[in-house]
């Protein structure tokens, strides 16, 4: 594929929802998002993947009953603020019932944060270190917390705007960061380094 066409549409978002609906109704392996105005796949997780969400889902439990971390990648967002955008985060968290009738893809208003494990693919640097948290500041969503198994680091995006995050805390997995309001929480990642190859 040439650079051109990379940075073209592939198509609407409403073909993307069609054939998104497809493809996820016959496998239990691709997850598709839209984002940028091209189709991007999310291949199913590994082990420690999941145990890294069941981590963070605990901690946030633990400090902020009040909320609930959506977890496994099923949920999808509306992230329409750059050309329209479908994006389904590793992990959400957000009041509990924030999404009940809401069908396949949710309004991100009441998000207080998103969540993205690196994979081991090819794309993840494009995807998750640029696409989404440019796509996620862009829909208005407080913190993008960003837990990266290729480097090693927990980076928390704050301070959401129209062209990004404006600010950034990356800690080593083993330091402690802070998740800042809207969610206020501290994490000691410690447990973390356990998950990286």
């Amino acid at each position: 594929m040439t650079v051109m066409a990379e940075r073209t549409v592939q198509m609407s978002v409403e073909e993307f929802e069609e054939i998104a609906k497809l493809i996820e109704r016959q496998s239990d392996t691709v997850r598709l998002e839209f984002i940028n105005g091209r189709i991007g796949f999310k291949g199913v997780t590994d082990g420690d993947h999941s145990e890294i969400i069941r981590w963070l889902q605990q901690r946030c439990m633990r400090v902020r009953p009040d909320l609930w971390l959506y977890a496994g990648g099923e949920l999808g967002l509306l992230v329409e603020a750059y050309r329209k955008g479908r994006a389904k985060p590793d992990a959400v968290l957000a009041p509990e019932k924030t999404f009940v009738g809401q069908g396949d893809w949710a309004d991100p208003a009441r998000v207080l944060m998103t969540v993205e494990v690196t994979s081991y693919d090819w794309d993840t640097d494009r995807r998750d270190r640029k696409e989404k948290p440019a796509a996620y500041a862009a829909a208005g969503i407080p913190l993008y917390l960003l837990i990266d198994r290729d480097h090693g680091t927990v980076t928390v995006h704050s301070d959401p705007a129209a062209d990004g995050y404006g600010y950034l805390q990356v800690a080593d997995f083993g330091k402690k960061v802070v998740l800042p309001d809207p969610v206020g929480i501290e994490l000691d990642t410690e447990e973390l380094k356990n998950y990286v190859r």
